[in-house]
């Protein structure tokens, strides 16, 4: 079962809402004009006070499918908006013309809907691209020149890296640091027109080459890339660098509390720097945005980088990104995992600046929170052997079919009732037969008797076996007047009951036994190859026999199959004639220790 609403882990803390309250309660951004649109400073100061008391951002880059740490973003920066009467922006950071695809566009834009989460706030619609910002970027770029504040380089990359410096060492100045204003702005000029093929010049910022963080030893700003773009075609050659755009982008739509994971803390110095150069320029309006950091989240038996994903995708260690042994939100969503399940996951796990693992159990318990109140049962047999009841005429009367029901819910009825019939041949799980059992067995054997579960008490009188000695059939017969539910239900005492299926009634079905992808908590820990700690059991195919309602299952509804777990009908093979469910997980944790 699942586990208890009462021992269920607590919602953490999250740092984030404490420093939104104090910033409500000072007044800190309330100032601020929204002009209908992102804009520059002179667009923004022609609307009227921001109707929204904070604005927040989810800003992936199209490169790929979201996966359970973006689930954590998402819950996160729209979770903040709703609940402090804001507005969190749909955000492309597309500045990567190289790996970005209007493919990963519409599944981020799914997934995002799919968790719960619009951008719709205000009579209007808050979906952006940085690509749209490509000319202001371009002008803040020459703005930064003509005031010193950068420079056009012609060192090789290696050359940059060999310059830059260590953490214990200083950089040294490009030779081209102090090369005129006006020769940087034509060579910038000469960038955008495509005159230079790519890698020969590159726009930095003019900081410190010896400052103590390398972030601020004249970061690259612009690069040339003579690459297509999804949305701007071949307009541009000259692409920003995402720590040039993601501030640009946050204070030209308002964003008041830019939130980040912890990576690109020793980027927030730069993020500061370039904004106040902006706003002294009056480029942009104040009060600028504030970066704040908090730790990803980290699941066991998980790994989420991009390039690990698309190497189990290409080598087909799994079967495409919705695999529902991944951790994208598409393989999450196929796996039959809910929103509000990942919204809970995300609330418990809380939010702060110190990095922890979270164990995989914790996600699956959260499943189990959610889908016990709500998931219809229903009667399945995984691994069937056959079972004659040798009495069925004599109790019943040749051709009968016992009708049986049992509630869609146990704890809701106004779900109502579910109807199936007991058959004389029926379906059973082979573990459910024992010839020889061991001491404490209270199912099948010689001469003992069971409950079908929502039918009657039978004695098993032993079994047939083909010629190889496999256990091709069990025998038992029906004890008379014990059914369910009837006065004489408990006129036979017995200590097992078992699941069953009618053999003529039930349908076939294709369940796929999912299990975690890894076998190992840590699989690429220590730059190990993680491809060594694949779990060959993740995944098993086996032919089951289900009750006959569930083959009018629609696909994407779940399922608590009795005795088994939670189970839900496949959403791209279940349907037409085709009965397909996989597993979402079991009913309780079965890797604890």
């Amino acid at each position: 079962m699942s586990t208890p609403k009462d021992t269920a882990p607590a919602q953490a803390g999250n740092f984030l809402t404490n420093i939104i309250e104090r910033d409500l309660e000072a007044g800190t951004y309330a100032s601020r004009r929204w002009a209908g649109s992102p804009g520059d400073a002179t667009h923004q100061a022609t609307g009227q006070a921001d109707p929204a008391k904070i604005r927040t951002r989810f800003p992936p880059e199209p490169n790929g499918y979201l996966h359970i740490g973006h689930a954590k973003s998402i819950c996160l920066n729209f979770g903040l908006a709703r609940d402090f009467g804001g507005v969190c922006h749909m955000r492309f950071d597309d500045t990567n013309p190289e790996k970005e695809e209007q493919e990963y566009v519409d599944s981020i834009l799914d997934a995002v809907k799919w968790l719960g989460f619009g951008w719709e706030a205000n009579d209007s619609a808050h979906l952006y691209f940085a690509s749209d910002y490509f000319d202001f970027m371009y002008r803040a770029a020459q703005y930064l020149i003509e005031k010193g504040h950068a420079y056009v380089d012609q060192q090789s990359a290696e050359e940059m890296r060999a310059n830059r410096g260590t953490l214990t060492e200083a950089g040294t100045n490009s030779p081209w640091r102090n090369r005129p204003t006006e020769d940087s702005l034509r060579l910038f000029a000469e960038m955008r027109s495509g005159r230079h093929p790519d890698g020969s010049l590159i726009l930095r910022a003019k900081i410190d080459m010896a400052s103590p963080n390398i972030n601020l030893r004249d970061p690259a700003i612009y690069r040339i890339r003579h690459a297509e773009h999804h949305r701007t075609g071949d307009k541009w050659c000259v692409y920003p660098m995402y720590t040039f755009a993601h501030p640009i982008e946050d204070a030209l739509e308002q964003i008041t509390h830019s939130i980040c994971t912890l990576e690109f803390e020793d980027q927030r110095p730069f993020y500061d720097w370039l904004l106040e150069r902006l706003a002294e320029g009056g480029l942009l309006a104040k009060p600028l945005p504030h970066q704040y950091e908090f730790a990803r989240l980290n699941v066991t038996y998980v790994i989420t980088s991009k390039r690990k994903l698309k190497q189990l995708v290409d080598d087909k260690h799994v079967d495409g990104w919705d695999d529902p042994r991944m951790p994208t939100i598409v393989g999450l969503r196929r796996r039959g995992y809910t929103p509000e399940a990942l919204q809970l996951f995300c609330e418990r796990t809380g939010t702060t600046k110190s990095s922890s693992l979270i164990d995989y159990s914790s996600l699956e318990i959260a499943l189990r929170d959610d889908l016990d109140s709500k998931a219809a049962r229903a009667m399945v047999v995984l691994d069937p052997v056959k079972l004659k009841l040798s009495n069925w005429d004599e109790v019943f009367g040749t051709g009968h079919v016992e009708p049986c029901s049992a509630p869609v819910h146990p704890h809701h009825e106004e779900m109502g009732r579910r109807q199936f019939n007991l058959t004389p041949e029926i379906w059973i799980e082979r573990e459910d037969f024992m010839e020889v059992p061991p001491k404490g067995y209270h199912r099948l054997y010689p001469g003992n008797m069971s409950r079908l579960k929502y039918g009657y008490v039978i004695k098993c009188n032993g079994c047939e076996k083909d010629a190889a000695g496999n256990i091709t059939t069990v025998l038992a017969e029906i004890v008379p007047d014990t059914k369910s539910g009837t006065p004489g239900a408990d006129s036979v005492k017995v200590k097992g009951v078992i699941t069953w299926v009618s053999a003529s009634e039930g349908a076939s079905a294709e369940v796929r036994l999912y299990d975690r992808l890894f076998s190992e908590a840590h699989p690429d820990a220590g730059g190990r190859d993680f491809l060594e700690a694949l779990n060959p059991q993740s995944k098993q195919v086996v032919t089951a026999y289900v009750e006959p309602g569930l083959a009018a299952a629609t696909a994407g509804t779940s399922f608590q199959f009795e005795r088994h777990g939670y189970f839900v009908a496949d959403l791209k093979d279940h349907g037409a004639g085709r009965i397909v469910f996989n597993r979402t997980t079991t009913l309780k944790d079965s890797w604890a220790k």
